[in-house]
């Protein structure tokens, strides 16, 4: 199977924080989510992908043969000056790139019904990141890596970015790197999954092998009591009932055939792990 990425065992430490052990793949013509809370090492993880920090630990393998030339980078904010016009960000970025092409950014800039005549500041939110994906696809990277590009955008223009996010991804030789805390997002796009907590990689796999492996369980706190809690991953305790992440579905339902099991979300399997019965 050939990568577009391979980390191996990354480590970086800043003292109060360390990324440890961190390890993900991303074959080509796949998309990658990297969920996690805030503060969880998304952009760490990505940073020394990009170079921008300096690992303490660990191998990173890049694009073979092309590495960062390859890479297509969309930061969390449109990283362009507010007084240049969306044509002037084309003409400094054909610059910058090798491979830019000026005909495949005027169709982005069509597609997405961007004004080249307007400034950055006039732009809205939600135009400023299509500018910016705009960008990253004009030089013809064959590794899209996304920082939180998503968030702060309404349903429309975020479903609009993944539906070119899918269509990017057709080409076998591309793949994607995309974090995100909007799990809705990467379930509908996402074909691999990896859940940084505090640093360390706390799930990861095939979406679709995690989501059938998992259940969501709800039930009364007599039932939750004699569950085995080797195959509970968290659970949260109410008033008015209990509801715990079973890390094992088959076994579960072989144990306990009285307790039906609901399918999880991403969104569940980043609470249950993260708060655990803290909630």
């Amino acid at each position: 199977m050939e990568y577009a990425v391979k980390i191996d065992h990354l480590v970086k430490n800043f003292g109060s924080f360390a990324l440890r052990d961190v390890s993900l793949a991303i074959p080509g013509g796949t998309i990658l989510g990297l969920i996690g809370e805030n503060g969880a090492g998304k952009s760490t993880v990505i940073k020394c992908l990009l170079g921008i920090l300096h690992p303490d630990g660990g191998d990173i393998a890049l694009l073979e043969g092309e590495g960062l030339t390859g890479v297509g980078y969309v930061p969390d904010e449109c990283p362009f000056s507010d007084q240049l016009k969306v044509k002037q960000v084309g003409a400094f970025c054909a610059g910058l790139f090798p491979g830019w092409e000026d005909s495949l950014f005027a169709h982005y800039l069509e597609k997405f019904d961007l004004p080249a005549d307007k400034k950055v500041k006039e732009l809205s939110r939600g135009m400023k990141m299509k500018l910016s994906i705009t960008v990253a696809l004009s030089h013809r990277p064959k590794l899209l890596v996304l920082d939180e590009a998503t968030s702060g955008l309404d349903p429309v223009v975020r479903d609009e970015i993944l539906d070119e996010f899918l269509t990017f991804i057709q080409d076998e030789d591309h793949a994607i790197l995309i974090s995100s805390h909007i799990t809705s997002d990467l379930e509908k796009i996402c074909d691999y999954v990896v859940y940084l907590h505090k640093g360390q990689v706390t799930i990861s796999g095939a979406k679709d092998e995690l989501l059938e492996g998992y259940g969501k369980l709800s039930c009364a706190r007599t039932d939750l009591a004699r569950i085995d809690p080797a195959l509970i991953v968290g659970k949260r305790e109410g008033d008015y009932g209990c509801q715990a992440l079973i890390n094992d579905r088959a076994v579960f339902q072989n144990a306990y055939p009285d307790l039906p099991l609901d399918p999880p979300s991403l969104e569940d399997l980043m609470i249950f792990t993260t708060r655990g019965d803290r909630a």
